[in-house]
């Protein structure tokens, strides 16, 4: 439907109206159409009406046709000389099939006999047969329930409904039909010819002109309402006409739609098919961008990093330019991920044809990827390796450099316990440079070991010349650190010695200095408490024989200390050094020594003196008086007496050192017990010589 005759059809309201007689009812025994031809005032132009006609009368279908037209020509509103060229049209324009004619006259109607006389004379010309008939008079030839409003009868028309129906039918179904061929096209072409042919055809028409989704709900609509319409009946509003099944053509629609969800369908299938092609060949796109980079910029950016840096900050360099490398893999790592999400769910939708080339593909990107990250760990844990080798070489460097410093400075102790921390100290350092070098081993054998390890193919190149030059390194790097600590050993050695020496020479100095001491306690001891004399002579000589005894350790103190004094010259000569403490620790020794000598003479002449006073003294008293010899020996008793005196006399005198120091034995409470016990032994003595001068002056007497 045009615009042109969508015009004329809205200007002159000629429709269609679709009659059913029943057997019951009405003169007319046939069902055939009713084809109103309103004409108004305005002069009407002939091509339009005969355009007008022309289109209307392709609507029905042949079936409908054969059952002939009623024509209405309402010249109510017109001339006769235009309802005659009307009527006349219809002879060139309506089919054979056109059975009655009924021109519907006005009130004031036109000549009688002229038109009655021209339609009669025309009517075996025409071939269909011409009634005049005034409106009220027309129910007698068609049903009024058949007719309009317009002409007296029941009929709900609604032309501009009727209209804009018919326009949506047109757009649906020239739409639907375009769509056709297009869908036709786009599927035929698809399942004809090779792979290649198929794309270039699916390419060129893939996109239909109008979306196959409208003009679906657009006759889904239409269907819906024309059967709402058939079914409900008056209900909406609008009363059923039979027309709507001949000149809307449900079925029609119907088939269209039909038609269309066949080809639609068909074209779904194809646009998934082209859909899963298209998918399948940017993931083959993006998987070979992937493989391609990992290859070849990825690979290459490897190529240039096989040092291990010669310090620390030069492994922490080579580490962060290895973590940018991996940044930049890791965008593409995402990518591998997401690619292989993307296979995996192709793989499990089931398309046999594409298993086969899915599988290669997510195989082919593993491959390269899981490679790509090996390469990248290998690397990081060299790195790291690396990292660790060269700070424990720099740990074990500032040790040395530490123990080095402490060799170098020489040592000045103020005693053996310094001395013995000092050694301690330097014993530790050594300790903790020997499990220093100890660890740089293993770290570098385990550098060795992941470097032996890495084979040509880790980054695609023969790297035997650059792991010589860091095995090199690592080596260099172990042996000069043996070197250092070889030679602080030496000087460990040399330094223990000499320490040791120091710690043998204070003790010489502390254990000479203890000799002193020990020796004036003996002298002390000699003083104080070796002041008893004895009561008689049996105890004086025990008394004599403890005192030597004591006089012996006194000797071997003495002897010890200068043997001691004698060592540290010795260790002072050795360690090129002068002692503190030995200059004047052997004055005191011999100064004690010669005080000890002088006591201890003094205290053997005392107990000499007294073994003779006591043995003497003894000796007179247990003598009997009727032995006459006693009397012949009155000299003994002089001497005992001179003896006795002699003795008293040394326990008053005290002793006189060298130095011109005086020192007397015990207190003088002492000496007077010890004297006063003399005393009573001369007494004895005494009495005992007067007792035998009497006897002697008895004699003569008698």
């Amino acid at each position: 439907l045009n615009c042109k005759v969508f015009l004329l059809l809205k200007r002159h309201h000629i429709n269609f109206v679709i009659t059913f007689f029943s057997e019951t009812g009405g003169k007319d025994r046939r069902s055939g159409l009713i084809l109103t031809i309103p004409l108004c005032l305005e002069q009407t132009s002939m091509d339009e009406l005969s355009v007008t006609l022309d289109y209307l009368l392709s609507i029905p279908s042949e079936k409908c046709k054969a059952r002939g037209f009623t024509v209405i020509v309402d010249g109510r509103k017109s001339q006769w000389n235009v309802v005659k060229t009307v009527v006349l049209m219809l002879q060139n324009v309506v089919p054979a099939e056109v059975s009655l004619v009924c021109v519907v006259k006005p009130d004031e109607f036109w000549d009688k006999k002229v038109t009655h006389f021209c339609f009669w004379k025309e009517k075996d010309r025409l071939g269909f047969e011409v009634i005049l008939v005034s409106a009220n008079k027309l129910t007698r030839y068609i049903e009024p329930c058949q007719l309009t409003e317009d002409f007296g009868g029941t009929l709900t028309y609604d032309h501009m409904d009727w209209l804009n129906k018919r326009l949506v039918f047109e757009k649906f179904t020239k739409e639907s039909t375009s769509l056709l061929d297009e869908l036709a096209l786009i599927n035929n072409g698809s399942d004809k010819g090779t792979q290649q042919e198929q794309e270039r055809s699916i390419d060129l028409n893939f996109l239909p002109s109008v979306d196959p989704e409208t003009v679906l709900q657009t006759g889904h609509e239409l269907l819906s309402e024309l059967q709402q319409r058939r079914f409900n009946g008056s209900d909406g509003g609008v009363s059923w006409s039979p027309m709507d099944d001949e000149l809307l053509a449900q079925p029609q629609v119907m088939k269209l739609l039909d038609s269309l969800r066949e080809q639609y369908t068909r074209y779904q299938e194809v646009c998934r098919q082209r859909s899963k092609r298209t998918q399948l060949e940017e993931i083959q796109q993006k998987v070979m961008q992937v493989v391609n980079w990992l290859e070849g910029p990825g690979s290459e950016q490897l190529r240039t990093q096989w040092g291990i840096g010669d310090s620390i900050r030069a492994s922490q360099a080579l580490q962060q330019k290895h973590e940018e490398i991996e940044s930049q893999h890791s965008e593409w790592f995402a990518v591998y991920v997401e690619l292989n999400q993307q296979i995996a769910a192709l793989l499990n939708a089931g398309d046999e044809e594409d298993l086969v080339e899915l599988k290669a593909l997510q195989q082919q990107l593993s491959d390269v990827c899981y490679r790509q990250a090996s390469q990248l760990e290998f690397r990081q844990n060299l790195l790291q390796a690396a990292l660790e080798f060269h700070s424990v070489a720099q740990d074990l460097s500032q040790q040395l450099d530490g123990l080095l410093g402490m060799l170098c400075v020489d040592v000045a102790p103020a005693d053996g316990a310094s001395i013995q921390q000092t050694l301690k100290l330097l014993e530790e350092k050594l300790k903790s440079v020997d499990l220093g070098l100890q660890g740089l081993r293993e770290k570098g054998q385990s550098l060795l070991d992941q470097i032996s390890n890495q084979a040509s193919w880790a980054y695609g190149k023969d790297v035997t010349i650059e792991n010589k030059e860091n095995v090199d390194h690592i080596q260099g790097v172990m042996e000069d650190m043996q070197l250092r600590k070889q030679r602080c050993e030496d000087m460990v050695d040399v330094r223990r010695l000499k320490m040791l020496q120091m710690v043998q020479l204070f003790k010489c100095e502390e254990d000479a200095a203890q000799a002193v001491e020990w020796l004036s306690e003996l002298l002390d001891a000699l003083l104080k408490t070796h002041i008893r004399l004895g009561d008689d002579a049996q105890e004086t000589k025990v008394l004599l024989e403890k005192h030597r005894k004591f006089v012996d350790v006194a000797q071997s103190t003495y002897d010890y200390g200068r043997q001691l004094l004698q060592a540290t010259v010795v260790l002072c000569q050795s360690l090129r050094c002068t002692s503190r403490s030995s200059g004047d620790t052997l004055p005191r020794l011999n100064r004690v020594w010669k005080q000890f000598t002088v006591t201890s003479e003094e205290r053997v002449h005392r107990l000499e003196t007294a073994v003779a006073f006591h043995s003497t003294a003894e000796k007179i008293l247990q003598e009997c008086p009727e032995q006459p010899e006693a009397f012949n020996e009155m000299d003994q008793f002089d001497e005992i007496e001179a003896v006795g005196k002699s003795l008293l006399d040394r326990l008053t005198v005290p002793v006189v050192y060298p130095d011109g120091s005086e020192q007397y034995f015990g207190s003088p409470s002492d000496m007077a017990s010890a004297a006063e016990h003399i005393r009573e032994k001369m007494k004895l003595v005494s009495l005992k010589k007067q007792q035998l001068r009497q006897p002697e002056a008895t004699t003569p007497e008698s």
